[in-house]
């Protein structure tokens, strides 16, 4: 590995020379455009690469976040310059080190994240030997609103371009262009699902770890019925010209709108009962298939995959709205109605029970826990798979009550235990367990993105060896067999309207 020799260490790529800095022994470029601003002629458009400039560009500072969905008090700023499509890159050894490179997708709901989230700093991981890289892409309706005359999935294709400039210009940070895998949690790995069946992602990553998948794929019915939806709270019809026209913030802003009315039309079915507005559409040509209908097909052929979840994945949203003590079994029916494959066969598999904890149980399944089983099941027909369940329970909100729930592996992937939204998973001090657990999964991450093997056996039908990421982590059988059983023959085809 090459030493970091300036404290402002210049390297070239292909659109001109970028500054950055040293941070804890870690070269940092922060602010890489890697796609011209989507705005104006390009707003709602396909990405298009960044154009070049002269002199030496400063990369001290992260670009400014997309706009987004504001539901959860995120929010990007409107008055920017569009300069949304930057990425960010954190270097141990610069030059011909040729290091494996990891590829970070954020989550949040295809609705809101950003790459410049303290959680997301990659100088820790860094540290471990690996290049890393972070990047914005664009969200809620900028991203995913899938308008007449706008190419579907443009979130998508803003990611497919962040992979191919890093095909192009990783060498020069010290990473392998044939080493990159890509990594993300929630929405991140369903995107990172959705990438492995794309034909435009084919060749731009070798490895992947996708981190709670989740089930959510639209039909393009659905999704332009939702689109229209939103257009309308505008006054506008769901065409792409038409809403060009207007500030970001205010179509991001229709959005949430819709995110808070859409509850009770049983026209747009589970997508209604989850409140879901935005997801990636199975449109047949930027996404030909749902992940789990194509194992091994396009960008997947040669891919090793990991794929995992969190045991318990609902209690954190359960948390946040206040539910946990509170599930009535009229909400558990209307739960088990809705989602389950079986309601009668879920109670039967689970006999001990109670209401509220089917309700957890049958939404953890359907939204991460299973669809990210089915990954790895579809994948390892053709290819490599590993399988892990984070069981080790987080220590915030004044004690155990969040279990092992969902973004819980953030602090533990990246080594930031007290940035953000750690803080509500972790508490204020962490536990010394969190710190010697991440170095755990961060040692396995990166072993897997240098070598294909992550230190445990790979997923395969008789053995189902799974990683149990605990205290004391180990290898079992898959521990989650009940809820395999149960959702054994269920499709998780894309969502469509209800007639």
């Amino acid at each position: 590995m090459s030493a970091i020799g300036s404290a402002a260490p210049e390297v070239r790529v292909t659109t001109g020379r970028l500054r950055g800095r040293v941070e804890d022994g870690v070269a940092v470029f922060r602010g890489v455009p890697f796609g011209r601003p989507p705005v104006g002629d390009l707003r709602l458009a396909a990405p298009v690469p960044a154009e070049p400039w002269d002199g030496v560009r400063e990369a001290g500072a992260f670009g400014p976040p997309p706009p987004q969905s504001r539901l959860l008090g995120a929010g990007g700023a409107d008055d920017t310059d569009g300069d949304w499509l930057t990425l960010n890159v954190w270097s141990p050894g610069l030059g011909a080190a040729r290091l494996p490179v990891m590829v970070w997708i954020h989550g949040g709901g295809y609705m809101y994240g950003w790459s410049g989230d303290p959680l997301f700093d990659g100088r820790v991981l860094a540290r471990d030997g690996v290049v890393v890289v972070t990047f914005n892409y664009r969200v809620s309706a900028e991203g995913f609103g899938h308008f007449r005359g706008a190419p579907a999935n443009r979130g998508l294709l803003d990611q497919v371009a962040a992979l191919r400039w890093v095909r192009g210009n990783i060498a020069a940070f010290g990473g392998d262009p044939d080493r990159v895998t890509v990594f993300g949690e929630s929405a991140g790995a369903g995107s990172i699902a959705a990438l492995m069946v794309m034909p435009a992602a084919e060749g731009l990553f070798r490895r992947a770890i996708a981190q709670s998948v989740p089930s959510l794929f639209f039909t393009p019915d659905l999704a332009a019925d939702l689109a229209a939806a939103v257009a309308g709270e505008l006054g506008l019809p769901p065409v792409a010209g038409e809403l060009a026209r207007l500030p970001p913030g205010r179509l991001i802003d229709a959005g949430d709108t819709m995110s808070d009315k859409m509850g009770g039309n049983p026209r747009w079915g589970r997508a209604a009962y989850a409140r879901t507005l935005l997801a990636p559409v199975v449109d047949g040509e930027v996404l030909p298939v749902a992940p789990w209908a194509s194992p091994g097909g396009w960008a997947a052929r040669d891919v090793e995959l990991i794929a995992g979840h969190n045991r318990d994945e609902y209690r954190l949203f359960m948390a946040i709205r206040g539910d946990l003590g509170q599930i009535t079994p009229e909400q558990a029916d209307t739960a088990l109605r809705e989602l389950a494959p079986d309601p009668r066969a879920y109670r039967a598999a689970h006999p001990e029970a109670g209401e509220e904890r089917l309700y957890e149980l049958v939404h953890s399944d359907w939204l991460f826990r299973m669809p990210s089983l089915r990954l790895a099941e579809a994948h390892q027909r053709r290819g490599r798979a590993y399988v892990y369940e984070l069981t080790w329970p987080a220590s915030g909100m004044g004690g155990e009550i969040l279990g092992a729930c969902h973004g819980l592996g953030l602090p533990l992937t990246f080594g930031n235990l007290t940035a953000g939204a750690a803080r509500l998973l972790l508490g204020q001090e962490p536990p010394p367990a969190a710190a010697e657990l991440s170095a755990r999964v961060r040692a396995a991450w990166a072993a897997f993105a240098a070598t294909g093997e992550p230190g445990w056996p790979a997923y395969e039908p008789q053995a189902r060896h799974t990683w149990v990421v605990d205290s004391v982590p180990g290898v079992t059988a898959y521990p989650e067999e009940a809820s395999r059983r149960l959702w054994a023959a269920h499709a998780f085809d894309p969502l469509t309207l209800r007639s």
